[in-house]
């Protein structure tokens, strides 16, 4: 018995890792079929039928399909550029949810395959660079449209990155960690959220709800979907960044955009809904068996986070697109004011707190 538990203890972080990167990409697949069905229902249609119960299978089909048509690069475009840009995206989309913690461990430890006292500064950090594969990708491709889409989304990401740090900033002061100071440890920021009388009143949706729509909204542009998609917008740049991409380099993009969906849902459930806590959890959770409460956890973090992720899909089917001048407008001079002048109000209040207490 000891043995195989020294061996578990060995090939448990593999493991994790395995179940977590595959549980990423089915989720993408899902969300594509969600995606599909979503519109189809607003649009008064069926949407995807025929491939599998339901359609269930037609977006597997799509990858298969995708696998075996022909890459095509541009002549004049520098080839390694090109075929890295996607790979780029997808990998920092996937390395990001290694610092989401899904639930707590029977042992009082984050379920995370890197619980880190920085987490929150190196998702802000990865989720910044994720906009190089963008840019490489329009430059490379030695195309008008796609360097317009590249350039558009290297704007954007800027504009958006600063209101949504200030938005997260404002989620540290809330947040004790052991020192009973503000945190960057993503497990910490959860567990402030931990209250037996205030419940789901205790999360920061409620205790920060100017810092929960603006980090909600700029995580939306940060993802380049409608209303916030004017890197791609097809009526006029064709494709955008991917306009010369063909086979599985465009899904690539296309996974990794359906990954950083999820990622964007993830962060904000971790941040502003509790992460993985059942409502009013710390008035019950000592009379439920920790395996379970652990497994409880998970399932419940998996449902808010796809409830933030339909949300996403149903304000694309149902918002127009910006034009450019009112992207940038809202971002500067409405997002990032009012993000800063939110953490000026938190930390005058977490002051004050400190000082009667």
């Amino acid at each position: 018995m000891d043995a195989l538990v020294a061996f578990w203890r060995v090939i448990d972080l593999p493991v994790v890792i395995f179940l977590v990167l595959n549980f990423f990409l089915i989720t993408a697949s899902l969300l594509v079929y969600a995606e599909r069905k979503v519109s189809a229902f607003i649009q008064e249609r069926n949407g995807p039928d025929r491939v599998g119960p339901a359609g269930l299978l037609q977006s597997f089909a799509d990858v298969f399909k995708l696998i075996f048509k022909e890459d095509i690069v541009p002549v004049e475009g520098t080839r390694f550029i090109h075929s890295m840009a996607p790979t780029l995206m997808v990998v920092i989309a996937m390395t990001t949810g290694s610092l989401i913690p899904f639930a707590r461990t029977p042992s009082g430890d984050a379920l995370a395959i890197a619980d880190v006292n920085v987490g929150l500064l190196l998702v802000l950090a990865l989720t910044s660079i994720s906009v190089y594969g963008v840019t490489l990708a329009g430059w490379s491709s030695n195309s008008k449209y796609s360097l317009l889409g590249g350039l558009r989304s290297s704007a954007q990401m800027i504009s958006y990155e600063l209101a949504m740090g200030a938005a997260a900033l404002s989620v540290v002061l809330l947040s004790a960690g052991a020192d009973g100071l503000g945190t960057l440890r993503l497990f910490d920021i959860v567990e402030s959220q931990n209250d037996p009388i205030a419940g789901i009143f205790a999360w920061n949706w409620f205790r920060n709800p100017v810092g929960f729509v603006i980090f909600a909204v700029c995580a939306l542009a940060e993802t380049n979907r409608a209303p916030f998609d004017l890197p791609e917008a097809e009526q006029e740049l064709v494709g955008g960044y991917h306009t010369e991409y063909s086979g599985m380099k465009f899904g690539m993009f296309f996974l990794a955009e359906y990954v950083n969906l999820w990622m964007a849902s993830l962060l904000i459930t971790t941040l502003f809904l509790g992460g993985y806590l059942l409502p009013w959890e710390a008035a019950y959770a000592g009379a439920i068996p920790p395996v379970l409460l652990t497994v409880l956890q998970v399932g419940i973090f998996i449902a808010k986070t796809a409830f933030i992720a339909f949300c996403f899909i149903w304000i694309r089917w149902t918002l127009p697109r910006f034009k450019y001048n009112q992207l940038m407008t809202l971002g500067w001079k409405y997002m990032l004011p009012i993000s800063i002048a939110n953490i000026l109000v938190i930390a005058l209040l977490v002051a004050g707190y400190h000082l009667l207490t």
